[in-house]
This record gives structure tokens, sequence and C-alpha cells, in this order.
């Protein structure tokens, strides 16, 4: 549902003014928490805060940490060379609207990461984001990430399935995310936000792949 058709609804209700109380008390409560989460969160830790929840993750399984870190070289790898702007991996904090994400890896265009400053612990909405599925974050991951990231209109959405060994690529169109393709082991591709950025899926997977797609990336 729409943020127009939900505001719509609530100005429907006799009651309107009180149930804005709530919210706006609620959110009151929740802005305290979330300055708390910042002023407690370390550097150590790969933690969110979502909806009002602090969430600290679990240590990642090898096949997870594996495909992580191999786009995450790649990608940075392609967009050091070219100079086309910033790739963060696993515990670059983006801070939106109302929630905190650390996306496995994010990009962001150079007319972004031109303003970033060393010292720079938070950072805007990226050009791309990635997460690597996991058991424990695979249904936020579908669900208040991917709509998070849309309404923030972050213009691309990788979902790695390292399990199934497959990415899913959505694009921002007119607003809302369209799935592009979901690309497996004998198929290549290709980031919109990264232009020129174009790997086989199995280059994620496969170390000895993995070493020939960075070499040909570097050359």
């Amino acid at each position: 549902m729409s943020r127009s058709n939900i505001a719509a609804q609530i100005l429907d209700m006799p009651n309107a003014p009180l149930v804005l109380q709530e919210v706006q008390k609620a959110l009151d409560a929740e802005r305290a928490l979330r300055q708390h989460f910042y002023d407690t969160v370390t550097e150590d830790q790969k933690a969110e805060f979502i909806n009002g929840e602090i969430i600290v993750h679990s240590p990642v399984q090898k096949r997870h940490d594996d495909a992580s870190g191999n786009l995450y070289i790649l990608l940075k790898a392609f967009v050091t060379k070219h100079q086309l702007g910033y790739v963060g991996h696993e515990k670059v904090m983006i801070a939106l609207t109302r929630n905190d994400y650390e996306p496995d890896i994010c990009f962001f265009q150079q007319a972004q990461a031109q303003d970033f400053d060393e010292d720079q612990t938070r950072f805007p909405a990226p050009n791309l984001a990635v997460e690597v599925l996991s058991p424990g974050t695979k249904d936020k991951d579908r669900g208040v990430k991917m709509e998070d990231y849309q309404a923030h209109g972050i213009l691309e959405y990788w979902i790695v399935d390292a399990r199934k060994q497959e990415i899913e690529k959505y694009l921002l169109v007119d607003g809302e995310y369209e799935l592009i393709g979901t690309f497996t082991l004998k198929q290549t591709i290709e980031s919109t936000a990264a232009q020129g950025f174009s790997i086989p899926v199995k280059a994620v997977f496969d170390q000895a792949v993995f070493l020939e797609t960075l070499a040909r990336l570097l050359n």
C-alpha cells in the first residue's frame, strides 16, 4: 500500500488526531533508542537498527562469507581502477529516514563518494546495495530492507543466494523494484549503477573463476 493511500485512510478516521499523536509518541521513543544505538554500537559489531529494534547479527556461514568477499573484491577492483566511486563492505552503515542498515556490499557513484569524509561512519543511500541471504536475514532482505531501499531510491539491488548459487538483480523502475532476472552459474550479470561491471556469476562462487575474472578486470 502506498504512503498516500495510508494517509488517506487515516484522514478518513474520526479519531485521526489521536492516532497521529500515538504514532508520534512511538516515533519519539524510537528516535531516542536510535540515538542509544549510535552511542553504543561498536565497529566490531555488525548491527542494524530496523523499525525500532536493534539487531546484532550472528556469525555468517562460510559460503556466505566467500560469496560476499569474492563479489566485493571484484567490484572494488573494477570501481577503483576506473575511479567510479566508493565500494563498502559488511560494516558500512547507511542511515535512511528511519532505519540504519549494513548491507553486505554497497556502491556509491563518484558524485556522492567525492564528498565522503575519512572519519565518516554513517552514509546516505547508495546506488547499489547487495545482500547475501542467510537463514537469519532472508526475510528482512526480501521484506523490510527491500521496501526501504526502494522507498529511498536505491537504483539497483542484488540478492545473492549462496546456497543456490544464483543472483537476483532488481532495478528501480518508476519508483518500484522490477526483477530484471535471476542469474545462474552459466550466465553473466552486469551492473547498471556501476557501469561496465560485468562478471560471470560463477566468479562469485568458484575460486578459480574468481581469480580469472579478477585478473581480467585488472588488465
